[in-house]
């Protein structure tokens, strides 16, 4: 586990990227934009992505993807809904069995898969690991201390992988829960959208608690569907990421929520956006599965109702606390 190459350019990318490199191996990270390549090999920063953040000389940047054909690990960036593609295209240059580290979050919209069922049936002849958990680009690039959930079904791929990234300051914590380790990351982002209009509208910080207490019964919920296991999602992937993307406006899903509360329209915030709110592409195929299902989760359709049906947010909140109270089990 030398070589690691890196696919995607976009602020976790090139924040995983630095800690790889920070780790001592020779990392090569793989950007679609050459301007982001120009940057990261001229002046060791991601100006599009990551501005203000200095990259380690070492680390080298591509935008030809025939060059991670020598990696010994892929850590897959690239936003979910493109992971198939992007999966299927890279297989064509690596030699099998090389892991392919499922590092974004989010659930495939066109099929309701997961990301390692779109990876397993893009690239077949490669292992898939899943890194998940609380973690802000920014403060990773900078080398400042987090811990991740690092989930492998064969444990000594695992211990490789681990060993060849963790540090003091970004630690994995082994599972073999690759299913439970992407459902937290992707609900979650839903959630903070949520967590972002209550904190828009000026609802205080007792109504976030509440948003994120409930929204963890969410996600231990639509995780049991897929066979995700309860501790996982008590853990780094689940209840951790949780925390952290509904407490900062950091994260691009809690500031997405945010501004809608505070009045500004879906369309118009996007439209001044560089960068990806998985949450907003989630929610549909979330809120579909559940009402096929019969899942109740009612904070995942406030979030729909105001992306997707464009009501207005006080009045869905509204709507939520109008709700008839029930047992906390439910």
């Amino acid at each position: 586990m030398d070589k690691i190459g890196i696919l995607g350019g976009g602020a976790w990318g090139t924040a995983l990227a630095a800690a790889a490199t920070q780790a001592g191996r020779d990392t090569l990270l793989w950007a679609r934009e050459t301007d982001v390549v120009a940057a990261i090999n001229t002046s060791h920063e991601n100006t599009m992505f990551l501005p203000g953040v200095a990259l380690n000389p070492a680390l080298k940047a591509t935008s030809e993807l025939a060059d991670l054909a020598d990696r010994d690990a892929i850590l897959m960036v690239a936003p979910a809904q493109f992971t198939r593609a992007m999966a299927a295209s890279l297989a064509e240059f690596l030699r099998p069995g090389v892991p392919l580290v499922i590092c974004s979050k989010g659930i495939e919209v066109a099929t309701g898969s997961l990301l390692s069922t779109a990876i397993e049936e893009a690239a077949p002849n490669h292992p898939v690991c899943v890194l998940s958990g609380p973690t802000f680009a920014a403060e990773v690039a900078r080398g400042l201390p987090c811990a991740v959930t690092l989930a492998a079904e064969d444990p000594v791929l695992g211990t490789k992988l681990m060993d060849a990234l963790g540090l003091p300051t970004f630690r994995p914590y082994l599972s073999d829960d690759i299913v439970g380790a992407q459902i937290g990351g992707a609900v979650k982002n839903v959630l903070a959208i949520a967590t972002g209009v209550a904190a828009g509208l000026g609802t205080g910080e007792n109504a976030r608690a509440a948003v994120i207490t409930r929204g963890l019964a969410e996600v231990v919920r639509f995780g049991a569907l897929y066979g995700a296991r309860p501790e996982t999602l008590m853990g780094l992937s689940g209840l951790g990421d949780l925390i952290l993307t509904c407490s900062s406006t950091q994260s691009r899903n809690m500031s997405l929520g945010k501004a809608i509360g505070e009045g500004k329209s879906f369309t118009e915030i996007m439209a001044e956006r560089n960068s990806v709110a998985e949450g907003a592409h989630t929610v549909d195929i979330v809120y579909k599965i559940a009402l096929e299902k019969n899942l109740d989760m009612p904070i995942t359709k406030a979030v729909y109702r105001i992306l997707k049906e464009g009501k207005d947010a006080r009045d869905v909140m509204d709507d939520l606390l109008a709700r008839p109270f029930t047992d906390e089990t439910q």
